[in-house]
């Protein structure tokens, strides 16, 4: 019975995914804390994983339409893959399943959450005005950031949130890229968002399962689930009134956020 909630789990988060782009991490490890009562690093470690896989078809589709800017890519992930490994290194000294790391999870969690919560809500209200269109000639200027160390900077934050509490590449990296190329298009900043998040949750996830923290069954399960609900939610994200779901979504991450910081 429990396989075919994980599955349905899946398909649920993977549905919301492809419907509103907000990161599965946000979703399914609160999920799995409080639905299923699985433990916060085995919960943490399988989900980097699952958004590993589902980004990954997600990067191939986008890099046939070249909608990927890959140098924005590459700067960002020398910031946020050296951090990730930094943050792995920090959990395997201290080990994973201790109570001092347990907690600093949840911690952290929590306020990835809230902060999850923040950047969605801000997309709701804001997301109608970032330009989806560009001139192919204008491209380079709007590819550079506000400043060479800011890709650099936000890639580290969320290269050390991520690796934490396999939150944060989601709706809190699209709105720091909006922030930080405001003349970039949009689909191009989705596509940068689900790209570099590739590498960095496959080296995190990689990295929680050398420390036994990935519950390999259980990836199976959800990824049987998630698959087709991306694919049904890709469809359906033009006939769904955006703000609405975003806004909901939102109450719900910061509901989740402060549950976790009251453990």
């Amino acid at each position: 019975m429990h396989e075919f909630a994980f599955i349905l789990s899946g398909f649920a988060v993977g549905l919301i995914v492809g419907l509103t782009g907000v990161g599965g991490g946000s979703l399914m490890t609160p999920l799995l804390i409080f639905g299923f009562g699985i433990k916060p690093h085995l919960a943490i470690g399988t989900d980097l994983l699952f958004a590993a896989f589902t980004k990954m078809g997600g990067t191939v589709s986008l890099a046939r339409r070249r909608l990927v800017p890959w140098r924005l890519v590459a700067t960002l992930s020398m910031g946020s893959i050296p951090a990730a490994l930094a943050t792995l290194y920090v959990l395997h000294s201290l080990g994973p399943a201790s109570p001092l790391v347990q907690k600093t999870m949840t911690l952290t969690l929590g306020v990835a959450l809230l902060l999850t919560a923040l950047a969605t809500l801000y997309k709701a209200i804001q997301g109608k005005q970032v330009p989806r269109q560009i001139a192919q000639h204008q491209l380079a200027s709007a590819s550079r950031p506000r400043h060479w160390s800011l890709p650099l900077f936000f890639g580290a934050l969320i290269g050390t949130m991520v690796t934490l509490t396999s939150v944060g590449a989601g709706a809190i990296g699209v709105t720091a890229l909006m922030l930080l190329y405001p003349l970039l298009p949009l689909p191009r900043i989705v596509a940068a968002d689900i790209a570099y998040a590739v590498p960095l949750t496959l080296v995190a996830g990689l990295g929680h399962a050398s420390l036994g923290s990935v519950d390999w069954p259980l990836l199976g399960l959800l990824l049987t689930g998630s698959l087709p609900g991306i694919w049904l939610g890709s469809q359906l994200v033009h006939k769904t009134p955006d703000r609405v779901i975003r806004s909901l979504l939102s109450l719900l991450l910061a509901y989740a956020g402060v549950k976790l910081i009251a453990i």
